[in-house]
């Protein structure tokens, strides 16, 4: 195997769907890791976030959604340091939940990382998957949930050079656009190489659009399948006074971004969803009803762009939701909800009006014949049936009028809503 420049940190977190069917025996909580002085646990993660946030990604005491497992188990030069399970269920499918498993590669190389994740892609002459044998993520989850995807949803990675620096990996007409950091992004977020994905030079730079420079030592891109973070420095390992942190918040409070993210995408793939089946059946006013009520809890629970004070884990949620086009989708939705109330609320004043309708063109004739037989004090009842007789006639002539047929169509369409 070719081996590029020696890498100090190659990290990897991996989310995959999976259903849970009840709470797992493991212990509450997101993985508590900590570096230094610095403890990142639930309590502390909890005052990183906004409460409605903090809410989604941890529970609350008495309804606990998240909990984790350590343990220390490799497979060639991968190895696995814990998981995490994060319940995030929907109306029609209650047990989702997604898992976490935080990973790292000892190879020596920069490439290792980059395998995995080609591998997890599944990308043509990539290396085999390392989640097998002991890594098996079945095995992993020890029982407490199912796999359900063919492969992971989300890969956030992390790589920090060595002694060298890292090579280019694109040919030298990229490298005018394209300096070695930004390719060592684009290759890890992508989960791609130059013969899986040949990017055109020329546009290069629109590719790493959602590219975040967090600082002079580090930079980070989000894209549709996966988040790579590269440091732009040399990594003093356990001695470096910033990338043991930069660590640190990688598995923690910038992956919990992620996961809102992701909870956000399939609560708005679920609002399309039942949108696009509104005209299905009968009951139309009732489904945009229970469509208008889905769509205010998932604003007032899931929707958020601000998650905290802190600038960086805003941002990557927002490369994350701008890679989905969740805001302009999001905006469609409700775009579409809207005409849907706007509509309902049309034929319903019709409904309404044709009532209105039937009343006059039934109670006018009868309110007049009625009120000649009081005025002529006539007591026969013989008489009485006469005029209500010409009342109904008199109604059923309306009814063979213009005026009388739109009445009955609005009925019509009224019966065919129910």
């Amino acid at each position: 195997m070719r081996r590029i420049a020696p890498a100090v940190r190659q990290i990897l977190s991996i989310v995959v769907p999976v259903q849970m069917t009840s709470s797992p025996a493991w212990d509450e909580g997101p993985l508590p890791l900590e570096h230094g002085v610095r403890r990142a646990d639930r309590s502390t993660r909890q005052t990183y976030f906004a409460r409605p946030a903090a809410r989604v990604l941890y529970g609350q005491p008495e309804r606990p959604c998240r909990w984790h497992r350590f343990f220390d188990v490799s497979q060639g030069p991968v190895t696995a340091h814990g998981a995490e399970l994060l319940r995030t269920p929907l109306s029609d499918d209650p047990h989702r939940a997604l898992a976490v498993l935080h990973l790292s590669v000892d190879d020596g190389g920069a490439d290792g990382l980059h395998d995995v994740t080609r591998s997890l892609a599944r990308r043509h002459a990539a290396p085999t998957t390392p989640l097998v044998g002991a890594l098996d993520l079945e095995h992993l989850l020890a029982g407490q949930a199912r796999v359900t995807g063919s492969g992971p949803l989300y890969t956030v990675a992390l790589l920090t050079p060595g002694r060298a620096e890292l090579p280019d990996l694109y040919s030298r007409a990229h490298r005018r656009t394209w300096s070695t950091t930004d390719q060592w992004l684009w290759a890890l977020a992508s989960r791609t190489n130059a013969d899986d994905y040949p990017p055109d030079p020329e546009s290069t730079p629109d590719l790493v659009g959602d590219m975040l420079r967090l600082s002079a030592d580090w930079t980070a891109l989000a894209l549709r399948d996966g988040a790579a973070f590269v440091g732009r420095r040399r990594d003093l390992g356990a001695a470096d006074p910033f990338f043991g942190y930069a660590e640190l918040h990688v598995r923690t409070v910038y992956l919990d971004a992620f996961l809102l993210g992701i909870i956000q995408r399939s609560h708005i793939d679920q609002l399309t969803e039942h949108l696009s089946g509104v005209f299905d059946d009968t009951g139309l006013a009732s489904r945009v009803t229970a469509m208008e009520q889905r769509i205010a809890q998932f604003r007032s629970t899931y929707w958020r762009q601000h998650l905290t004070h802190h600038g960086p884990a805003n941002d990557l949620l927002l490369a994350y939701q701008n890679q989905h086009r969740l805001p302009a989708r999001f905006a469609e939705i409700l775009t579409e909800a809207t005409d849907y109330a706007r509509l309902v609320q049309s034929q319903e004043n019709q409904q309404i009006s044709g009532a209105l309708g039937i009343l006059t063109i039934v109670g006018l004739p009868l309110g007049t014949a009625l009120a000649v037989q009081q005025v002529l004090d006539d007591t026969n009842p013989w008489h009485l049936l006469l005029y209500v007789a010409a009342a109904l006639v008199v109604t059923g002539a309306i009814l063979t009028t213009r005026y009388g047929r739109l009445v009955l169509d609005s009925l019509r369409g009224r019966q065919k809503d129910r």
